[in-house]
C-alpha cells in the first residue's frame, strides 16, 4: 500500500494564502461582510468566515433574516430587524448590540458592498466558545452581515409557473416554525424531495391535512369565487413579504379584482380546488403555482392575481417611501 503524503501543518500566512486560493467562482457575488468577531467589515471573500466553535455552526444556535437591496434602498429593513430580534429572544440569544446598532451595521455593510441591488442577510448567534451543547460556554453572542447577489429564479417561474408536490418531510413544531433559526434541514429536504419527484418545490402539510408553508416561502390561494386565502400564522413563519402583500391586496378588493381576503386554515382538498396558488417570499417575490402533485391548478397557467401582486411588489420597492431605507454609499 502506497503511503500518502503527510497532512501539512500550515502557518498563519500559509493558511491565509490557502483561503484566498480556494475561493470558489460564485464568491464573486459576495460583496461585503461584517463580523462582530473581527469588529468590522471585510470585502475579500476569503475572509468572510465564521469560527467553527460558534454555536450557530455546530449546534444550530443562531437566527437570521434577509432584506432586499433595490436601487440603493433597503426594502422593509426595519420589519426584518424587528423579526430578527424576536427570533433571538425566542432562541434565548442575547443581543450583542441594541437593535438600533444592529440596524446601523446592516446599512453600513450594504454601503461598503458598493452594490445598489442584491440581498442583505444577517445572523445573530450564541457565539464562539467551545463545542459543548449549552451556550454558557460562549464568550458572547455574535452578529454577522453579508451583502451578496443571490442566484436569480428562472424567468419561467413567473411566465410559465411553478410545479409543487405535497412534501412528506415532517413539519416543524409551531414554536420552531415561528423562530427564523439556522435549523433549515427540513426546508432543504423539502426542496430535495421536490426535485427528486420532478417538481420545483414542496408544500408542508400538518398531521391534520392542513396546509402550512413551502420550503422558505409562504403559500396563498385564490379561490374560484375570488377570495385570497392564507393559512394562519400561529404555526408557520410570519413572512414579512406576505404580510405586505396581504396589505397591498386590499387595493384589489377595492377594485373588485378580489372579493375578500381571509386568513384561516386551508385543507389540502380546498387548496387543490383553488383557481390560483401563489408562493410569496422576499427572494421569490410572488410566483404562480400551476401544478400540484402533477395535477393542474386552475387552467394550468399563471393567473391574473399572481401577476398583479408581483407588479405591486415591484412598484412598492420603487415608491413606498415608508418601506425604504437609503444606503449612504461612499462618495454619493
Amino acid at each position: 500500500m502506497t503511503k500518502s503524503a503527510p497532512t501539512p501543518i500550515l502557518s498563519t500566512d500559509e493558511a491565509i494564502r490557502k483561503l484566498r486560493g480556494t475561493v470558489h467562482a460564485k464568491a464573486k457575488n459576495f460583496y461585503a461582510m461584517y463580523s462582530s468577531i473581527l469588529g468590522g467589515i471585510v470585502t475579500d471573500p476569503a475572509l468572510m468566515v465564521v469560527p467553527l466553535d460558534d454555536h450557530m455552526v455546530h449546534r444550530g444556535h443562531g437566527v437570521f433574516d434577509t432584506a432586499t437591496l433595490a436601487n440603493g434602498m433597503l426594502y422593509q429593513l426595519d420589519q426584518h430587524i424587528e423579526r430578527l430580534v424576536r427570533s433571538a429572544e425566542m432562541a434565548r440569544i442575547p443581543l450583542p448590540f441594541p437593535p438600533q446598532k444592529l440596524r446601523q451595521i446592516v446599512i453600513e455593510t450594504a454601503a461598503a458592498g458598493g452594490r445598489r441591488d442584491g440581498s442583505v442577510r444577517y445572523w445573530l448567534s450564541a457565539g464562539p466558545g467551545g463545542f459543548g451543547l449549552g451556550s454558557a460556554e460562549c464568550v458572547g453572542s455574535a452578529f454577522y452581515v453579508v451583502i451578496f447577489s443571490p442566484e436569480a429564479y428562472p424567468a419561467s417561474y413567473y411566465t410559465e409557473g411553478i410545479r409543487v408536490v405535497t412534501s412528506t418531510v415532517p413539519i416543524k413544531p409551531p414554536f420552531f416554525a415561528r423562530v427564523k433559526s439556522t435549523n433549515y434541514l427540513p426546508n432543504v429536504m423539502v426542496v430535495l424531495e421536490a426535485k427528486d419527484r420532478g417538481a420545483d418545490n414542496g408544500i408542508f402539510v400538518d398531521e391534520r391535512g392542513m396546509i402550512a408553508e413551502s420550503s422558505n416561502m409562504n403559500v396563498a390561494f385564490v379561490t374560484k369565487d375570488r377570495v385570497l386565502r392564507h393559512p394562519p400564522f400561529d404555526a408557520i413563519l410570519s413572512g414579512i413579504t406576505i404580510q405586505r402583500m396581504l396589505q397591498l391586496a386590499r387595493r384589489l378588493v377595492e377594485r373588485g379584482e378580489l372579493r375578500e381576503i381571509r386568513v384561516a386554515e386551508i385543507s389540502v382538498a380546498e387548496g387543490r380546488e383553488a383557481q390560483e396558488i401563489l408562493l410569496v417570499g422576499s427572494s421569490i417575490k410572488v410566483a404562480p403555482v400551476v401544478e400540484w402533485d402533477a395535477k393542474p391548478i386552475g387552467d394550468g397557467r399563471p393567473g391574473p392575481i399572481a401577476k398583479r401582486l408581483l407588479e405591486m411588489w415591484y412598484e412598492d420597492v420603487q415608491k413606498a417611501t415608508d418601506q425604504l431605507v437609503a444606503v449612504p454609499y461612499p462618495g454619493a
